[in-house]
């Protein structure tokens, strides 16, 4: 039978195994992230790659890999535009905005809202940041928040896509922390999180455990460690 696995790559990077045997990276901040394991460093394939929005720790080593690789790449229209200055080749079917679905290799990718901000190290203005849901081949949805705050919209978000599993950032400070994931996921409706963005640095002070205690009754909380894979 075949298997969804995800797996932490530190701070808000992921890399997510389908189904189908794509596989996804979601924020590639790899050869910069000091709690990324040095073996995930340098994949060894990728398929799809897939930004919330243009900061650096979250934009990554997007260019680098598609150099390499020659993934799909998604990302809002602005962000999308900035890496095609920037060595990866322009696509405006992979540039979609808030509300639109790009199907690639066989997952359909949807940005959402998300509150927060969006720029190049710069200054280059790169849009507005997004969450993304990810439909994989069998149905299962995903959604990844991107760095934001909780919004009330979010319970549009449940009623829209109705996501299996919800990927919150919890550290604080330049994201919500526990108080209003706990919150967020009263509002997607979700079972199951896994929280990121925490632990990176001193600022972000959030945990999992804090989240544990404020979380709506039956939520499980997944928290892998940087590296570890974990079935979903």
């Amino acid at each position: 039978m075949a298997t969804r696995t995800l797996t932490w790559l530190g701070h808000a990077a992921f890399r997510l195994d389908t189904p189908g045997g794509k596989r996804i990276y979601i924020d590639p901040w790899l050869s910069g992230n000091p709690t990324c394991p040095e073996a995930e460093r340098h994949p060894e394939r990728i398929d799809v790659i897939a930004l919330t929005h243009g900061h650096s720790d979250h934009v990554g080593d997007a260019v680098a890999l598609w150099q390499r690789f020659k993934p799909a790449l998604i990302a809002q229209v602005e962000v999308r535009g900035w890496l095609a200055g920037h060595g990866v080749e322009a696509n405006m079917a992979q540039a979609p905005n808030k509300g639109g679905t790009v199907a690639v290799e066989g997952v359909k990718i949807s940005l959402t809202t998300a509150n927060h901000s969006s720029s190049a190290d710069d200054g280059a203005y790169l849009g507005e940041p997004c969450g993304l849901v990810l439909e994989l081949e069998d149905g299962f949805t995903i959604y990844f928040a991107g760095d934001t705050n909780v919004f009330g919209d979010m319970a549009l978000i449940r009623r829209i896509y109705e996501p299996d599993v919800a990927v919150l950032p919890i550290g604080d400070h330049f994201t919500m922390g526990p108080r209003e994931a706990a919150v967020a996921l009263e509002l997607l409706g979700v079972l199951r999180c896994v929280p990121c963005h925490y632990g990176t640095f001193p600022l972000l002070t959030g945990t999992p455990e804090a989240l544990r205690e404020l979380a709506p009754a039956g939520v499980e909380i997944l928290a892998p460690a940087p590296g570890e894979t974990i079935e979903l």
